[in-house]
């Protein structure tokens, strides 16, 4: 039975006033690696007002210049061999970074730019293991600058509303939690081979699509320590040269490149006596592994299943519950996100530069994102060993 009452006018509204931006007093910014995301940073750094792009770096020589050149951007300086160069000339006066690497360099690039005093905008996932994430911790405590990792979801009004709805303890005590969701066929292999190989993704659908579900939840919760996990990851798809996607781009040689995981499932203790269930896939015989759930003890909430989990979703939110002993379900309709940016994207950029530029916290926190990253090497080192694992973090 499907019932609108009064515990539906009570998450409606979750929108905030932009802040005008002060465009006299600009920040300098320079973007770490120049691949396919990069491009996103920098349209989105573009649309800032009070943004000045300085300088890029990439690896590959003449990557960097070509990047900013082949999109008509002048006056950006390239010559640098690697992202310590470009952190060490002191004429270009850096306040702020995106760092767009792969994910086995996410935290070497962290760690020196926030060593050189530079506020660091670093993309998803924080990096491969628990270990490299309290490194770059510690190295953001030691500079007291702004570390924010790009968690574009936590800015949609929807996904906003998970976690007024949980925090509002509508649904009581929440016990157990599941979440995942993942692609049919959906293997990122078309950006060459940085996200199928290890030696430079490490995680595989894991830290692509895995980490944003699980901030979803561990987010709305509150994000809850982990202390144990039951982990596992497959390679079925990805190691297969008959894979419908390596067949239509004509790559069938990538399955021999293929190392890191395109499916992954795991089974979370949290503190508080929480359970989390998670699954999730790069390819699999499935349209979906099926939507999130939050349950407690007053109620439970659904949320629909989503492919890809870095954006929103299009179908309504479900709150179970009882209202007068009848069980009823109520329906939060999809919200707009009410925001003057026309991009999630842009919000993540906006917050990070308002952050860096008025000594604000973090938008997104690494002592929230480091639990996420915990489970993301749990699950792997766990799946390594074929038993469940305690999840140590040492201290920051």
């Amino acid at each position: 039975m499907a019932k609108k009452d009064d515990s539906l006018n009570a998450f409606m509204d979750v929108s905030k006033d932009e802040a005008e931006v002060d465009a006299s007093k600009k920040v300098r910014v320079g973007i770490i690696g120049c691949g396919w995301i990069a491009e996103t940073h920098l349209s989105s750094y573009l649309r800032q007002p009070d943004v000045e792009i300085v300088a890029g770096c990439d690896l590959i020589p003449g990557k960097a210049e070509a990047f900013f050149k082949d999109r008509g951007i002048e006056g950006v300086k390239t010559d640098y061999a690697d992202h310590k160069a470009m952190l060490a000339d002191k004429s270009l006066k850096l306040d702020c970074v995106s760092v767009c690497t792969y994910n086995r360099t996410h935290a070497i690039c962290a760690i020196d730019s926030l060593n050189a005093g530079v506020n660091v905008l670093l993309e998803k996932p924080m990096c491969v293991t628990t270990e490299e994430a309290v490194e770059i911790m510690r190295a953001e405590k030691k500079s007291g600058k702004v570390l924010s990792i790009g968690f574009q979801p936590r800015f949609d009004a929807n996904m906003q509303m998970i976690k007024k709805i949980v925090q509002s303890g509508e649904l009581g005590k929440i016990y157990y939690v599941q979440t995942g969701g993942g692609r049919r066929r959906g293997i990122p292999f078309p950006y060459g081979t940085t996200f199928i190989e290890d030696k430079t993704a490490g995680l595989g659908a894991l830290g692509d699509i895995g980490c944003y579900s699980l901030d979803c939840v561990l987010n709305a919760l509150g994000y809850p320590k982990p202390l144990t996990v039951s982990g596992y990851k497959s390679d079925f798809f990805g190691k297969d040269p008959n894979y419908s996607g390596y067949v239509k781009k004509g790559h069938p040689e990538y399955a021999e490149k293929f190392s890191v995981d395109d499916f992954a499932a795991a089974f979370i203790r949290l503190e508080g006596g929480i359970i989390l269930d998670f699954r999730i896939a790069w390819a699999m015989n499935l349209d979906t592994s099926g939507d999130s759930i939050i349950m407690g003890t007053k109620g439970s909430l659904r949320i629909p299943s989503t492919e890809c989990w870095n954006g929103s979703f299009d179908k309504p939110l479900k709150i179970y519950h009882e209202v007068a002993g009848e069980q009823v379900c109520t329906e939060i309709p999809l919200i707009g996100n009410k925001a003057c940016m026309p991009s999630l994207f842009d919000q993540k950029i906006r917050t990070f530069l308002d952050a860096s530029k008025n000594g604000g916290a973090a938008p997104v926190p690494s002592s929230e994102i480091l639990y996420n990253q915990a489970i993301l090497d749990g699950i792997a080192k766990s799946a390594a060993l074929g038993k469940e694992v305690e999840i140590t973090i040492p201290k920051i």
